[in-house]
């Protein structure tokens, strides 16, 4: 089925372009159910998203893209779009993602780049009638943690008490999340989903958008699934995007500590989800290669713990969880 579903969609971009030959290469295969093939003929590139409507949301997807590309944020120009079968014709922005490039000593450089991008987002960007990212958003995200991580990864039950632990930590981390300014959040801002191009950084994977916290982006584009960087330098650069959110006149908190508390509970939200995204991933879908990224989540985990005293009692379940973990 997926022979021929990327066959009907090679066939149909021809068709919106005219061309009777190409090339074809598939170039991406997400967490997801999308599948991204990169068409050539003569010296034109362009990409051929399938988006299986069963499975996914091509509306999203088209509405997203233009709200950006109307805020001045380098995303793919849509060129063509199928609704009904979910193809989608897209500018190429190339094959350098950010975590295939990053390094020491660009990391300075291409952030800069990403947090302005990011700025723009948030300040220029519609949020005109999309989803919030409410307590039961996030209550449902954090339950992927113990529905498929604990369940099916470490095979463990929760007690009673552990799962009253569990909701007040839940509440804890809900109420941080809630309380603070809400913005347009692009809500998977990693450098997986930025491209190096020019102007720099195409940003894609925006489809799942919604109004929510404005510390969310900025920890994913720096506590990310594939990558890690020292705990200072993280810290250094989530300041330099406060003061650049200040000078853009965004909602940041004005105290570099509120900040970096804010920043870690943020964070740690995401971080289960993360977890618990990835055990399902590899359980329900049959895709176990993300379980590996699962330490980097917990040694996230442990830092924000360390040294926040409102999540010590989380800290006590994902110990004693460890301890019958089979």
């Amino acid at each position: 089925m997926t022979d021929e579903r990327r066959h009907q969609a090679e066939q149909w971009a021809a068709e919106q372009l005219h061309w009777d030959d190409f090339d074809s290469t598939s170039i991406s295969s997400d967490a997801s159910f999308r599948r991204y093939y990169r068409l050539t003929h003569e010296r034109r590139t362009v990409v051929v998203m399938d988006a299986p409507p069963e499975h996914e949301n091509i509306d999203a997807f088209i509405d997203i893209g233009q709200r950006l590309e109307r805020a001045g944020v380098h995303v793919p120009h849509q060129i063509h779009a199928d609704r009904d079968r979910g193809f989608m014709l897209l500018d190429d922005l190339g094959d350098q993602p950010y975590h295939h490039v990053l390094d020491d000593d660009n990391a300075d450089a291409l952030f800069h780049d990403a947090i302005e991008a990011l700025i723009a987002i948030q300040t220029r960007t519609s949020t005109a009638g999309l989803p919030y990212y409410d307590a039961g958003l996030l209550m449902r995200e954090l339950a992927l943690f113990p529905d498929w991580f604990l369940a099916h990864h470490w095979r463990i039950e929760p007690t009673d008490d552990e799962l009253d632990a569990w909701d007040r930590v839940c509440a804890t981390l809900i109420r941080w999340a809630l309380d603070q300014p809400q913005v347009f959040c692009h809500r998977d801002y990693m450098p997986r989903n930025l491209m190096l191009t020019n102007p720099n950084p195409g940003v894609i994977d925006f489809q799942d958008a919604v109004v929510g916290p404005i510390s969310y982006d900025p920890v994913c584009l720096y506590r990310d699934a594939f990558l890690s960087w020292p705990t200072q330098r993280v810290d250094d650069w989530l300041e330099r995007y406060r003061h650049r959110a200040l000078d853009a006149g965004l909602p940041v908190p004005g105290s570099a500590d509120l900040w970096r508390r804010t920043c870690d509970l943020i964070g740690l939200q995401r971080h289960l989800k993360v977890i618990g995204i990835f055990a399902r991933i590899c359980y329900r879908d049959g895709k176990p290669k993300y379980l590996a990224d699962v330490p980097r989540f917990f040694i996230y985990l442990e830092e924000a713990i360390d040294r926040n005293a409102e999540l010590q009692e989380l800290g006590g379940l994902l110990k004693t969880w460890r301890a019958r973990a089979r």
